[in-house]
């Protein structure tokens, strides 16, 4: 049919030109649903991450440029960076500028192949059928391309969907792998400084046992080498024990030869003395000292097992001491002898004599005296003077320190430098014990006791770590007996000033010295006396003749130059004399003998309060003394003379305290006050305990009644 065939030349005319070449699918374009069929395809990491991750990076670029060349319209960049964004919408410009190219030389194309119809056909093609046929035709298309195109949108927006999705996990992925990698790089770090810290350490232990080994063979070396060392000393000890044996028995012998030729020249004394009387005593006395000095050290040296070279040369002077005593003795007897024998001629040629004239005189009677008659001495009023007997009671004891520090004079000037030393040390051994007494000492009296005894008997004592004894110089003990003493009456007037609870302690170590050695008690009253005239009691007059300066130092102040001591420090040397003179004529030494003489006892204090009281007080001395006697003494006296002693309190209060007064000026009441303060206590303590005594006696006969 005629219609046929034009439909047939139209389908081919259609076919042969350019649109009737392009291939439609109602579907979309091909890359279109390979892209779908793609995006059902579940992401991950690859086997090789670091080999994707570098083709991912070069590779970038060119898929962007593929996706967007495809497409034909923009899309989402994986890659969020601003840096990126630009360069693809550089590479989406360039896509479309090679687009429109595209379509510009395919319209050319088409128009170059289109074949040049004859009138005839280009006539018949654009018959209105044909028009409305090529209409329908590009309508449909027209339909068709927006369909695709509203697909390929939809498409598009899905993919940028997808592509965004998959970058961020991109992105998630590669941040995993980079903690990953950090992780890793951790591990392996800490791995290395554990295998480091681990090969340290046992470097360190390998060390240490290298060390422990070389202290243990130290100490090995070490043990063998002090064992060595040991032996050897050993050895040397015991030669040196062997020595010192040897010279300890060669020392013992030669100190028991010593020993026995001492008694020997002991037992020569006793003769000697029975033959001139008690003129020798002090030989005997002196060669006791010098045989109980060598038996002390025997003993001494028994206890060491062996005595020292220092006891032997000590015992080799004693020996040389003991025999020039005996020539001395033995010098001194033969004069007494010849002296004696001269004496006794001489009395023989009196009494014939004598004989001779009586019998050439006639006798004339002599009157007898008449018994009714006695010789009285009454004192009017106060004295100024202390009795006759105490004054020769002072002179006595004056002498006696002047004849002892004479006795020494060639110890005391000699300028032999040993000589020099063994003085010092002996006066320091007489003066350190005395010293360390104080009132807190306690138990430490009886050694400081001990100690000056055996420094007087003439044993050794322990002096500044020396051994020394009064026996090495023949004037020692004399010059120890004046220092010890003088040491007593300087700690009284010292450290009793100063803390008046220090004078018993020091008191009853210097009475129990007194007893044994009744000399170093008189040299004790002497210094005192010497010192404080007041304990006496003695006011020594002024002499014609004599200065101020001298007087006042007889007195007893202390005259440096022309400087003269306050009168304050005076009474307060005063009064801690007198506070030890009335602590040392009260106590005894409590281990000593009782019935053994003393050159202290309680009546010295009376005669003194009983002379004092019979003498014209003097301003601030009398009631100072009075006061500082009757607080260290007064109790003792209470309890040896009772009603006496309250008869002197009363005589005090009442009359002699008002010559006191009368002397006291303002300026000195402050002693006169504590001495009244002092008075009234005691006569209040008296009247009291005569009150209670009355209520004891009446409880005590009532209960005899009621018994009865």
């Amino acid at each position: 049919m005629p219609y046929d065939n034009r439909c047939m030349e139209t389908l081919d005319a259609l076919r042969n030109s350019s649109k009737g070449k392009l291939t439609y699918n109602p579907e979309g374009p091909w890359f279109i649903e390979d892209i779908q069929d793609n995006s059902d395809f579940i992401l991950g990491l690859s086997p090789q991450p670091d080999w994707v991750y570098e083709r991912l990076n070069h590779e970038k670029d060119s898929s962007f440029r593929v996706i967007h060349g495809l497409s034909g319209s923009p899309s989402v960049s994986p890659s969020p960076s601003p840096s990126s964004c630009q360069e693809v919408k550089k590479e989406e410009q360039q896509l479309e500028e090679e687009e429109e190219e595209e379509s510009k030389m395919e319209v050319q194309t088409a128009d170059e192949e289109k074949p040049q119809d004859d009138p005839s056909t280009q006539t018949a093609l654009l018959s209105p059928h044909d028009t409305q046929v090529q209409g329908c035709i590009c309508l449909f298309e027209e339909i068709h391309r927006g369909k695709a195109k509203e697909q390929l949108m939809q498409r598009q927006e899905t993919q940028a969907l997808v592509m965004e999705d998959i970058a961020n996990q991109e992105l998630e992925q590669m941040k995993r792998f980079d903690e990953l990698k950090a992780l890793k790089q951790r591990q392996e770090l800490q791995r290395l400084r554990d295998v480091e810290e681990q090969s340290s350490q046992e470097a360190l232990g390998r060390q240490e046992k290298i060390r422990e080994k070389m202290r243990e063979e130290y100490r090995t070396r070490a043990k063998m080498r002090e064992a060595r060392e040991a032996e050897v000393q050993r050895q040397r000890e015991a030669e040196l024990l062997r020595q010192r044996q040897m010279e300890g028995r060669e020392r013992l012998r030669r100190l028991n030869s010593i020993q026995e030729e001492v008694l020997q020249l002991q037992l020569l004394i006793d003769p000697a003395v029975s033959q001139t009387g008690s003129e020798l005593s002090e030989y005997r006395i002196r060669g006791n000292q010098l045989c109980g000095f060598i038996s002390e050290v025997i003993q001494a040296s028994s206890q060491t097992q062996f005595p020292t070279p220092e006891d032997v040369s000590n015992s080799e002077k004693a020996l040389q001491d003991m025999r020039g005593m005996i020539s001395s003795m033995q010098q001194e007897v033969t004069q007494a002898l010849q002296l004696k024998k001269r004496k006794e001629e001489e009395e023989l040629a009196r009494q014939q004599q004598t004989v001779q004239q009586k019998a050439n005189e006639p006798v004339q009677p002599s009157p007898a005296p008449s018994s009714g008659q006695k010789v009285k001495v009454k004192k009017e009023g106060l004295q100024t003077k202390a009795e006759p007997t105490t004054l020769e009671r002072y002179r006595q004891l004056q002498d006696l320190c002047s004849q002892c520090a004479q006795s020494f004079e060639d110890l005391n000037s000699s300028r032999d430098s040993q000589t020099k030393k063994l003085k010092m040390e002996l006066q320091k051994a007489a003066s350190i014990p005395v010293s360390q007494i104080s009132s807190i000492s306690g138990s430490k009296l009886r050694e400081v006791f001990d100690k000056i005894s055996m420094l007087l008997s003439g044993r050794l004592v322990q002096s500044g770590g020396k051994s020394i004894s009064v026996t090495q110089h023949p004037q020692g003990l004399d010059f120890v007996c004046f220092k010890l003493a003088e040491k007593f009456v300087k700690q009284g007037e010292e450290e009793v000033a100063s803390h008046h609870e220090a004078a018993f302690p020091i008191a009853i170590v210097a009475s129990g010295i007194s007893e044994l050695y009744p000399k170093v008690g008189d040299l004790i009253l002497a210094h005192l006396h010497k010192k404080c005239p007041y304990a006496v009691p003695f006011y020594p007059p002024m002499k014609d003749g004599m200065s101020v300066e001298d007087y006042q130092r007889v007195l007893g102040y202390r005259v440096e130059g022309s400087t003269v001591e306050s009168q304050d420090s005076f009474m307060k040397r005063m009064s801690g004399m007198i506070r030890l003179y009335a602590a040392m004529i009260q106590l005894r030494w409590p281990y000593g003998n009782k019935q053994a003489p003393c050159s202290f006892g309680l009546d010295l204090g009376w005669c003194w309060l009983a002379q004092i009281l019979d003498m014209e007080p003097l301003a601030d001395v009398t009631a100072t003394l009075l006061f500082d006697f009757l607080e260290v003494c007064g109790n003792a006296l209470v309890n040896q003379y009772q009603g006496q002693f309250w008869k002197l309190i009363l005589l005090i209060k009442e009359e002699y305290f008002k010559r006191i007064e009368a002397v006291t000026s303002t300026g000195q009441m402050g002693s006169l006050m504590r001495l009244k303060q002092f008075l009234e206590a005691s006569i209040l303590l008296f009247n009291y305990d005569k009150i209670v005594n009355c209520k004891i006696y009446r409880k005590s006969k009532l209960a005899v009644q009621a018994f009865l």
